[in-house]
């Protein structure tokens, strides 16, 4: 499966690509964000200021806080307009140039997402279930890479911190879009949003470039905690797994589809596709903390 990362030349680099600095509604400064998930093991993260009039429409830039074992990704919070539901929209773009424009007076949340692809950057449909986004405007935003299905920030502030469920929903419509998990850390004091959802990218080379490029080609898996180290698929006949310990593994479809392993403590596990009748999958694994980590879904005619 060309999608899957594990076979991939390269290495994985731990990231975040969802947070924000005193630049636009955060607590802390960009340089205190990038020394904190540095300290904390990661290898790189995005901070993605709010594009708003009200903080000059910021890009954040971090380019000077880069070393030669941390990196990080030009990107913001892009919003505009209104959803369906009256909200203004929130779209997350990583990988955005410094001189990227503000919205026009009219311009539309597809059309601003449109204009971040057409940027090149990695554009993902931020935290549905937070503002209750219908299905009908995931749609309209159109070739996205990803939807945001972990946001951290949202645990404590509304307990909406999942979205996997719009993501299976455009799945099972024939949608493809890759799962995103992120923190979305404003350093709260209220909210316990630090180190909740990551993604772990397999990339040939620790710098913004690379990482943008295995991502978009979805190289990479989401996480809580639990790690995976393999998975290989032989369509028809079998999925087979190895990651950190493991209480549960789960292999999803459309709809209803599923199938599953139980035990304490696995690191392995393969579970038969004989009578699959989904044209993808996706794993997710949970650990005995109850901690998720999800592979890209992964679907068989590629």
């Amino acid at each position: 499966m060309q999608h899957l990362p594990f076979d991939q030349p390269g290495k994985f680099y731990k990231g975040n690509l969802h947070c924000h600095s005193n630049i636009s509604d955060g607590r802390q400064s960009p340089e205190y964000v990038c020394t904190f998930y540095r300290s904390a093991g990661y290898d790189f993260i995005s901070v993605t200021d709010h594009f708003l009039s009200r903080y000059g429409y910021p890009i954040t830039d971090t380019t000077a806080l880069r070393t030669e074992h941390f990196t990080t990704i030009i990107g913001a919070e892009l919003h505009t307009g209104t959803t369906s539901m009256g909200e203004m929209w929130h779209i997350l773009a990583n990988g955005l140039p410094l001189d990227f424009a503000p919205p026009l007076p009219d311009e539309t949340g597809p059309e601003l997402a449109r204009r971040a692809l057409e940027a090149g950057a990695f554009v993902t449909c931020a935290h549905p279930a937070w503002y209750a986004l219908p299905e009908a405007d995931v749609i309209a935003l159109g070739d996205v890479h990803a939807i945001e299905i972990i946001n951290g920030i949202a645990r404590d502030h509304s307990d909406k911190i999942d979205s996997t469920y719009m993501l299976d929903v455009m799945l099972g419509q024939g949608r493809r879009y890759y799962a995103l998990a992120t923190d979305d850390t404003h350093f709260h004091e209220k909210h316990g949003d630090l180190l909740l959802g990551w993604i772990k990218v397999k990339s040939e080379a620790l710098t913004p470039e690379s990482l943008l490029d295995a991502m978009k080609r979805g190289h990479y898996y989401s996480s809580e905690g639990p790690d995976f180290f393999d998975v290989r698929i032989v369509p028809g006949d079998s999925v087979q797994i190895r990651c950190s310990a493991v209480n549960h593994v789960f292999v999803t479809g459309k709809g209803s589809q599923s199938i599953y392993l139980h035990g304490n403590g696995l690191i392995e596990a393969e579970l038969s596709l004989k009578k699959w009748r989904s044209d993808f999958c996706r794993i997710t694994i949970r650990d005995g903390h109850g901690r998720r980590a999800w592979t890209n879904p992964i679907w068989f005619d590629e």
